[in-house]
């Protein structure tokens, strides 16, 4: 459902929220078939302008789903991309055209002579001309009814990179390189990213008689804020889509995070003062003026939004105890409760000691990337831990690891007379088909198998040197991962079956999974659904043990959970980082130089090792004791 817009909220484009991408894909989608419609019966060609990327493949699969079931004809509509990569092959796997053709156009009826693309291919000195000419195409044809966008994490739509000018056309431009590091898990490794592009410019897209920009997920939440809500800028190229008369954003709660509306409700009107609303307000307000919790002051409140507040509640003193007891009970060096402590505000109980904890990780890393301290300590502590590594993780292994294990392989056979042909041949196939492997071309079957054994190793070794033992450590591989390719299969009945089964069999008392949805491309996301379906399945058949299962949720590599909404606070000493560091470092395939890993250049050390360590400066900052790092959960009811 569509969350209702506040009438006096800051935003200065008009904003449409849905709790989950499918459901704004589906709105826009029928905005979409409306206009065609429409077009149709006037006599009339609908012209459209179109995106690429994650956002809108869930909008192109549900425009397929209504041609295929409900007859909507795609006959009468011209469509324009907005950009191509420079230089782009057409039918190279990262070209735009592929990407169209495999999404939207060869699934429906639309005719090729109908859809246009900027040509990734043209000749440099022609590239000036062929860019007039995509510009007198798009007017020759009436001009855009339509135009569908994206949004960069650098505020980017289309190509414009931040500094393109509000009257920039079809033209040649230079990638940012955070756009190219986003964009490197398309192409295996940043050296392959293009540096060019041809992007219809800021004007092109101006002219269109409407615009809507889709966005989902956490990560484009700040980029958002500031294009609504800031006044427009060349720095945030969407800002400058407040200067169109019919424009609007389509976003996901994850997306609308960081608007004022929801982070900040009470500078846009009234809100309900229940206890999270009070720690959000008064966390925040200690870190914007830099205090203590505690030294926060009645004038503080009333100069900056909060006298309703004070004036529900009583005095600052009262509900700065409130909320400081909040953040102390959230501490606590016992991950699976303290059991000579019955002490009601512990986050996690104390009975029953030990627990079974099960631990999902999403790919072998996440585990001791997100929670290593949490990991180490329950096991230390006396608890039944298990580790399930939900995927293989196999496309995140480099090519060059492969011969390099192959080759230890034939050395080993050859240093004990073993019998070394079968290495060798395998050895050979692989160094052959790798010496000639495309951008992006699928592995065989041996050398999916094998990088999925390095990883499932490296995941092993970590389970060893944390204390678990073999019964303790489950690869699930499950189903939908194992494509070979960087795009995955949907959920599908046997991953929530494997599940199920594995959770039966153990039945926790304790789960931790990951609940950070960042990942570039969709792995955790699909993982946390998984897991969830497997445990409501569980319940609907009334399984008694999961009366007294508790679900905690843990941010990784990608984000980190905002400190309002922190249940679970284990914090750790610097001889704690130290150890977790050294248990990250075991997955060597993922060390210097990582596969896929989004925006963020950071090695997975250095990412865990800032984000725990800022956790801990926040609690410092707000009046709590301060520690060299913490880890941070989030309970979540099932």
């Amino acid at each position: 459902m569509t969350k209702i817009d506040l009438s006096d909220s800051l935003e200065k484009i008009p904003v449409k929220i849905f709790e989950t991408p499918q459901q704004g894909s589906s709105y826009v989608a029928n905005i979409i078939a409306e206009l065609i419609r429409k077009k149709n019966a006037e006599g009339k060609k609908c012209v459209i302008g179109l995106a690429t990327g994650s956002t809108p493949k869930s909008l192109y699969a549900e425009l397929v789903r209504m041609h295929q079931s409900e007859g909507l004809s795609f006959r009468n509509v011209i469509t324009f991309n907005l950009d191509q990569y420079y230089p782009m092959d057409k039918d190279a796997l990262q070209s735009y055209h592929y990407f169209m053709r495999k999404n939207l156009f060869e699934q429906t009826d639309i005719d090729p002579d109908n859809y246009h693309l900027p040509d990734g291919m043209i000749p440099k000195e022609k590239v000036k001309q062929h860019c007039l000419e995509y510009e007198q195409q798009i007017e020759a044809a009436g001009g855009l009814d339509l135009q569908i966008l994206g949004i960069g994490t650098n505020g980017h739509i289309g190509f414009n990179e931040p500094g393109s000018g509000i009257y920039s056309k079809t033209r040649l431009v230079t990638l940012d390189n955070s756009t190219r590091i986003a964009n490197a898990y398309d192409f295996g490794n940043m050296s392959q990213v293009p540096r060019m592009a041809i992007t219809m410019g800021i004007s092109t897209i101006l002219k269109s008689k409407k615009v809507i920009l889709m966005a989902w997920g956490q990560a484009k939440a700040s980029v958002l804020q500031k294009a609504v809500e800031l006044d427009d800028t060349e720095e945030i190229p969407a800002s400058l889509l407040q200067n169109h008369d019919d424009c609007s954003f389509v976003i996901d709660d994850a997306a609308a995070s960081e608007l004022t509306r929801f982070k900040y409700p009470w500078l846009t009107g009234e809100c309900e003062w229940d206890q999270q609303m009070i720690k959000r307000a008064v966390v925040n307000l200690a870190l914007k003026l830099k205090k203590p919790v505690l030294s926060l002051t009645n004038n503080d409140y009333n100069e900056n939004g909060l006298n309703d507040l004070l004036t529900e509640k009583g005095d600052s003193y009262e509900i700065n105890l409130q909320v400081f007891y909040l953040l102390r009970d959230s501490i606590t060096g016992w991950p699976g409760g303290k059991p000579t402590a019955d002490r009601h505000s512990h986050p996690e109980r104390n009975i029953p000691f030990p627990k079974k904890s099960l631990i999902f990780s999403p790919h072998p890393d996440d585990d001791i990337i997100s929670m290593g301290g949490t990991f180490m300590r329950l096991h230390d502590q006396g608890h039944d831990v298990h580790v399930a590594y939900q995927t293989s993780g196999n496309i995140a292994v480099t090519d060059e690891f492969v011969t390099r294990f192959i080759d230890f392989a034939v050395g080993f056979q050859n240093m004990f007379d073993m019998d070394e042909s079968k290495s060798k041949e395998i050895l050979k196939e692989a160094t052959a088909f790798l010496s000639q492997k495309r951008s992006s071309e699928k592995d065989t079957d041996d050398i999916r198998a094998i990088k999925g054994l390095i990883r499932r190793c490296e995941a092993k070794a970590t389970c060893k040197y944390v204390g678990l033992k073999d019964d303790q450590i489950h690869f699930q591989n499950l189903p939908f991962y194992e494509t070979g390719t960087i795009e995955k299969k949907p959920m599908s009945e046997a991953d929530v079956l494997q599940t199920m089964e594995l959770l039966q069999q153990l039945q926790p008392q304790q789960i931790f999974c990951a609940g950070d949805f960042a990942d570039p491309h969709g792995t955790h996301k699909v993982c946390f659904d998984v897991v969830i379906a497997a445990l409501q399945r569980l319940k609907d058949q009334n399984q008694s043990w999961l009366n007294d299962c508790w679900l905690w949720l843990y941010k990784g590599a990608w984000q980190e959970w905002d400190i309002t909404e922190i249940q679970m606070a284990i914090p750790m000493s610097p001889d704690q980082v130290m150890k977790k560091r050294h248990g990250i470092f075991i997955h060597q395939s993922q060390k210097d130089s990582v596969p896929f890993q989004g925006s963020d250049s950071r090695e997975f050390w250095q990412r865990a090792e800032e984000r725990n360590g800022n956790t801990a400066k926040l609690y410092a900052q707000l009046g709590l004791t301060q520690y060299a790092a913490m880890e941070a959960f989030v309970r979540w009811e099932f």
